[in-house]
């Protein structure tokens, strides 16, 4: 069975598109969860990160903004 295309495959990215990538990235978001909020493939996020500079590495903080009580 082939796997589903996400829908946004190929398409041109948005300056909304960007700017959600931008805020996952910020969030520590992991790279695959981002493809699917966004709709794509973990490929095409991390491509689109380095061509415009976006450092998809998690900082140095708890992923999804967790606080550790």
């Amino acid at each position: 069975m082939t796997p589903k295309r996400p829908t946004n495959a190929g398409k041109h990215w948005t300056s909304d598109d960007i700017a959600r990538l931008r805020q996952l990235a910020r969030e520590n978001t992991p790279t695959r969860v981002m493809a699917l909020k966004l709709d794509r493939t973990a490929d095409a996020v991390s491509a689109k990160a380095s061509d415009i500079g976006l450092s998809l590495k998690p900082t140095n903080q708890s992923p999804y903004n967790r606080r550790k009580s």
